[in-house]
């Protein structure tokens, strides 16, 4: 038992190492990112026609000590008939690093047709980075690398998205942040860059009945530096308050998602991920749950049919 726990910490310790001390450092992941979309592209602000408001959080790899664990807080709304506005308040936390992001959304809406729009989204903020090491086992307590090297830096956020959709479908592509940051200790010898990440995502709703929809979804996220990440999910609608799915990431989880539309305002979401590497030995897991609450739900006298 005693040994499984060395282990485990051992594992943790590389693993924050790797993923702050790499050139490229990879955003926060997610199962239930269909429902969590202006976090990665503004232009989606505004697009439900409704105020929405969307809470996450996300423990990731349960067990293994100073694991991943995140909170996000959005909310957006359409103003008029073609500009979205939105805010972001992120919490990313891995061992002694914690990362805030707060960010505001605008997003201007085009008809391509009678049924399809095309929205462009830019989003502007400021995030700031702390690592505290005296949260980390140190072997050696005179380590220059480590004395008195605490970070605590704050940096701006310019991102941009384009989001094309109709009732049945959606693709997107965005950046959140477009700027370069390198983030350094007093000494020269640590480093790590926050690098400009892109996301694709894409999805489609079947109509295989009255009471039955069919959601085939993906997300491709790209970084310098890091191998591709590719999500993949199908989602069943049932009832229009049920949603039972599954969910794939490449060389990486498998998962189950299910959501509970409790009212027309209200919606919950849970998603558990397995993981399929090495590490998942060492964990039980990673867990995700989800709220959606809307204060407005009917226009022009409709329910909005969407499916995202």
């Amino acid at each position: 038992m005693k040994i499984t726990k060395i282990i485990k910490r051992t594992i943790s310790i590389v693993v924050l190492f790797v993923g702050f001390y790499a050139a490229a450092q990879q955003d926060a992941q997610y199962t239930q990112y269909m429902y969590n979309t202006t976090v990665i592209n503004p232009a989606y602000a505004g697009s439900r026609n409704v105020l929405s408001i969307n809470g996450l959080y996300r423990a990731q790899w349960v067990g293994l000590e100073g694991a991943p664990k995140t909170q996000t807080l959005s909310i957006h709304s359409p103003m008029g008939e073609r500009v979205g506005l939105g805010g972001n308040i992120l919490r990313d936390e891995i061992g002694p690093t914690s990362e805030t992001y707060v960010s505001g959304d605008f997003s201007y809406t085009l008809p391509v047709n009678d049924r399809t729009n095309f929205a462009f989204g830019m989003k502007a903020g400021f995030y700031s980075l702390t690592v505290d090491f005296r949260k980390l086992l140190i072997y050696n307590p005179t380590d220059p690398t480590i004395q008195n090297n605490n970070i605590n830096q704050t940096s701006p956020i310019i991102g941009v998205g384009g989001y094309l959709y109709t009732d049945k479908w959606y693709i997107g592509l965005s950046t959140p942040n477009i700027l370069k940051t390198d983030h350094y200790t007093n000494s020269s010898v640590s480093k790590a860059t926050e690098e400009m990440h892109i996301y694709a995502i894409g999805g489609y709703v079947f109509d295989i009945n009255p009471d039955l929809k069919f959601k085939p979804a993906t997300l491709f996220k790209m970084v310098k530096g890091a191998p591709l990440s590719v999500d993949v999910s199908a989602n069943f609608l049932i009832n229009k308050k049920f949603t039972l799915g599954a969910s794939y990431r490449l060389d990486a989880a498998v998962g189950a998602l299910a959501g509970f539309q409790v009212s027309d305002q209200l919606m919950l979401g849970y998603a558990y991920d397995y993981d399929t590497t090495d590490i998942g030995q060492y964990n039980s897991g990673s867990h995700e749950f989800f709220v959606r609450f809307e204060f407005i739900t009917r226009v022009k006298g409709k329910v909005s049919p969407r499916f995202f």
